[in-house]
């Protein structure tokens, strides 16, 4: 109870741990060796302590208080330990206080640092008067706002060292170091301390560590069923295997070094494998985890389910070959009830079966087709009767499908009507017109291989070095313009002459034919010469009266009005063909002859610079179309007009002009097959087509 201390050359102590340790504290000793004393802080433990009773301590603190109040000094009674307080005990100090005048407590826990500094506050308040009085806050009250102000420096700190610390490899000290200067270190370590602070930014750097190490399992577990896929595809390899000896076989594979690398030590994410960032193979002991077990069940699984989806698609297959409600052109609504099960639904999408149904529907038709063509040469005689470049009546239709109707490779193209029919005008082409281009086999016609063969192999010298044609070459672009009908007809008699996807054959070689038939107003966009997908190579004019040829010049007018106001020039010099056509009956029809409409469509033809096609000139007698020599004529034009040819008048090169003009001719025997005549380069297509007994055991033909 001294207030006037003194102690020479003696050091000020702030805490016991300096005793013995003075040299690692702050080194001040007592001014002058005297120290004066302004006040006391009288300090009572309020914890249940060992071997100690509370009410012997509080007399003792009665006795004490009592020394000091004769000092005249301050006095504040702090109750300590507080965070470990008996309730009674702080009651009995607050008694305590109460009985003596002006007697402040205050509740404090050194340990959780709460109302410490309010303690020396509220004395030093009471030694000079010229402060403001400390407001004393209950123990549960300030322990609840130091949480809170804690709470926030620990955010903000937190914040601080996630901005700073980047990488689980950073230390400590050069962590601090860089942080010092920051308010929020400052601020938390004021209120909690460098420990807790090296304890916070230590769980930082472990957490980045485990993010580390688990972006690193994802990457290896994401590459795991490839490495699976590329080493064990096949599942009857590892069906049936343990797992330790599943790993043996996959260390047996030639790759697996590739994908796979064996640590010495494990787990590997425990060594030093976590850090190398160059390897990406994966480390063979993950497949030994939880997760990489599950991957590799996985892999068995879908090795398995990818065996069943086979083996259900074959069963598809089967039952569409043996059921005999699939028939050629079937929709695919009207066969499913037929041929689908429950077990098909529970392991492949519709959408599948669909894609099958529509493959197979497609070789069945195309079987029935080559069958229905065989049918048609079996009964070429129901043919003979028609006129030449004449197109079946309906009642010479109805003869052949009266006739064709029992056989049963007619039936089976019941659902194709369409196509049937357009088979039927095919074969009558080919009847009265048996070359390689009306052939009911297309591009496998013998006449155009043997041309091709020849063609590749007595090319002249100098078609070795002509430079190969643009892709838009195979291609042929028609305008057919005409009036009542003229163009739509015209372009179903072509497409009659081509082959089932839309090709024609123009000496020995396959063309892609695209028509479009005009017969209105060619400034409307749904008439028009061009669109954004359909550009023209040539034009086919159709006329039959004066009409027909005053629609015919004013849309080419139009046309080229129009193009030259887009300024793409490409009507103007879009090649034309005007043809006299159809013509019904002879002599006058309305004060129009024959001659007239011929001078006329010359007069037209000078006038718009284009080819004047008439019956006359084209051998054939009037009142006929226009004859497949004649369009095969003109497609030849425009293939000229393309390649920027100009052939002399008369000169009709072809294939058979191979051999340095030489035309070559081959002979077979009917019966047999056997050639009479044939050079060495015919020996493979002979070969290879070899003479097959006809239908009905009648002559073979070759």
């Amino acid at each position: 109870a001294a207030t006037k201390l003194a102690s020479a050359e003696k050091l000020m102590y702030f805490c016991t741990d300096q005793l013995g340790l003075e040299q690692d504290f702050e080194q001040k000793q007592m001014p002058d060796g005297k120290l004066p004393v302004d006040g006391f802080l009288l300090c009572v433990d309020v914890s249940r302590g060992m071997n100690r009773n509370f009410d012997e301590q509080l007399k003792f603190v009665s006795n004490l208080y009592n020394q000091l109040a004769k000092t005249k000094k301050p006095v504040v009674v702090v109750l300590t330990k507080c965070d470990e307080g008996v309730e009674r005990y702080i009651r009995d100090a607050h008694a305590f206080a109460l009985g003596k005048k002006n007697l402040q407590v205050v509740e404090t826990s050194a340990r959780s640092n709460v109302n410490v500094e309010l303690a020396f506050g509220t004395l030093v308040q009471l030694v000079d008067k010229s402060r403001g009085k400390a407001k004393i806050i209950p123990y549960f009250e300030a322990l609840k706002q130091q949480s809170q102000q804690i709470a926030a420096a620990k955010d903000k700190y937190e914040w601080l060292v996630g901005r700073v610390v980047k990488s689980h490899h950073e230390a400590w000290p050069d962590v601090s170091r860089k942080m010092r200067t920051a308010p929020e270190y400052q601020e938390y370590v004021y209120l909690e301390g460098t420990q807790k602070a090296k304890k916070l930014f230590l769980q930082h750097v472990q957490r980045l560590k485990r993010e580390h190490i688990e972006r690193r399992r994802r990457a290896y577990l994401a590459l795991l069923p490839q490495a699976l896929d590329a080493l064990v595809p096949d599942l009857d390899e590892i069906d049936r295997l343990s797992r330790a000896k599943a790993e043996k076989l996959l260390e047996a594979k030639p790759d697996f070094l590739k994908w796979f690398v064996v640590l010495e030590e494990t787990p590997w994410d425990a060594t030093s494998h976590v850090d190398d960032a160059d390897s990406e193979r994966i480390p063979f002991d993950l497949l030994e985890t939880p997760a990489g077990e599950q991957l590799y069940e996985a892999h068995l699984e879908k090795l398995r389910d990818e065996r069943k989806r086979a083996e259900v698609r074959r069963a598809f297959r089967e039952n569409l070959e043996s059921s005999p409600f699939v028939t050629p052109g079937k929709p695919w609504e009207e066969a499913r009830s037929f041929i689908m099960n429950e077990e098909f639904y529970l392991w492949l999408d519709e959408s599948v079966y669909v894609d099958i149904y529509g493959k197979h529907q497609k070789q069945l038709i195309d079987r029935a087709k080559e069958d229905f063509q065989e049918l048609l040469l079996e009964y070429s005689e129901l043919f003979y009767e028609l006129e030449l470049d004449a197109k079946p009546s309906k009642e010479k239709m109805g003869v052949i499908q009266e006739v064709l109707g029992e056989e049963q490779r007619f039936k089976a193209l019941q659902k194709l009507q369409a196509e049937r029919d357009a088979l039927v005008l095919k074969h009558v082409h080919f009847v009265y017109h048996p070359t390689k281009e009306t052939c009911p086999s297309c591009a496998a016609c013998v006449d155009a291989r043997v041309e091709q063969l020849l063609g590749s192999r007595f090319a002249r010298p100098a078609e070795r070095h002509r430079r190969e044609p643009a892709a838009d070459a195979d291609r042929i672009n028609l305008v057919i313009l005409g009036k009542d009908g003229l163009a739509r007809e015209l372009a179903n008699e072509i497409r009659a002459l081509c082959t089932s996807d839309d090709k024609y054959v123009i000496e020995g070689k396959m063309y892609e034919l695209a028509l479009r038939p005009i017969e209105g107003n060619v400034r409307l966009p749904v008439n028009a010469f061009h669109t954004p997908t359909f550009q023209p190579h040539g034009c086919l004019c159709l006329y039959n009266s004066k009409e027909s040829l005053s629609y015919v010049v004013e849309s080419v007018e139009k046309s080229r009005e129009s193009a030259a106001g887009r300024r793409d020039g490409h009507a103007a010099q879009l090649p034309l063909t005007l043809v006299l056509v159809n013509k019904r009956g002879g002599g006058d029809a309305g004060g129009e002859t024959l001659q007239s409409l011929i001078q006329q469509g010359q007069q037209i033809a000078g006038k718009l610079q284009c080819v004047f096609l008439d019956p006359a000139s084209a051998g054939i007698g009037y009142g006929r179309n226009i004859n497949e020599k004649q369009i095969g004529q003109v497609l030849k034009g425009l293939l000229d007009a393309k390649r920027g040819l100009n052939p002399a008048p008369g000169a009709a090169p072809g294939p058979r002009d191979a051999a340095d003009g030489a035309e070559l001719r081959v002979a077979a025997c009917l019966m047999c097959g056997d050639p009479v005549s044939a050079d060495e380069v015919l020996l493979p297509i002979l070969q290879a087509q070899p003479c097959r007994p006809a239908p009905g055991g009648g002559a073979a033909v070759l």
